[in-house]
């Protein structure tokens, strides 16, 4: 699941457009399917968003849930690609763009009345 915040005036015109962008990055990097698309945007009143100096209106906060099994390496290429891609597609600057990816062992996950650990029937592979 990945999690968008930013300032609603910047993020609501640009939703599909960020949620494309991302989803690419994680079919190409990660090997996710098309149907496995879990984004939530969180657009907040300009008041409402603190962030660091030397950042625009444009600052972006992406979060990255993912079952544990990822390799370092593979994580810091979904990274790189999120910062290229983002920039060259939506014109936010790499500086505007804050990405985390946290990650929970598989049987911290529930969906389809299992846990992740339980599931045998994911058409992806967490462990790459």
């Amino acid at each position: 699941m990945v999690v968008i915040y930013g300032i609603d005036k910047h993020l609501n015109p640009i939703k599909s457009q960020l949620s494309d962008a991302i989803h690419g990055c994680m079919q190409s990097v990660l090997g996710m399917p098309e149907d496995k698309r879990a984004h939530r945007f969180i657009p907040l009143a300009k008041e409402n968003f603190f962030y660091p100096g030397g950042r625009t209106d444009s600052y972006t906060v992406i979060e990255i849930n993912l079952m544990k099994g990822r390799k370092p390496d593979t994580q810091k290429a979904l990274i790189k690609a999120l910062f290229k891609t983002i920039e060259s597609k939506l014109g936010i600057s790499t500086v505007d763009i804050e990405i985390t990816i946290k990650e929970q062992e598989k049987y911290q996950w529930g969906f389809r009345g299992i846990t992740g650990d339980e599931a045998s029937d994911l058409n992806y592979n967490v462990d790459v």
